[in-house]
């Protein structure tokens, strides 16, 4: 793997596990462990498009 794979690659890590997060979330009998791990899922998320921005040079990472 190239070093310029290497973001996309884990940003495509990053995604995966956020949509297996949800899908525990959903599974879940216990609702305050669903709602944590739907935000677990969303912090996740979230962090994967600032990477993906980044990564693309989209944003200033400072």
């Amino acid at each position: 793997m190239s070093m310029a794979d290497e973001p996309s690659s884990r940003i495509h890590q990053m995604r995966a596990k956020a949509q297996e997060l949800e899908q525990a979330a959903e599974r879940a009998t216990d609702p305050q462990e669903g709602k944590r791990l739907r935000d677990k899922a969303h912090r996740l998320k979230e962090q994967s498009e600032k990477e993906r921005d980044i990564a693309g040079g989209n944003v200033d990472p400072m």
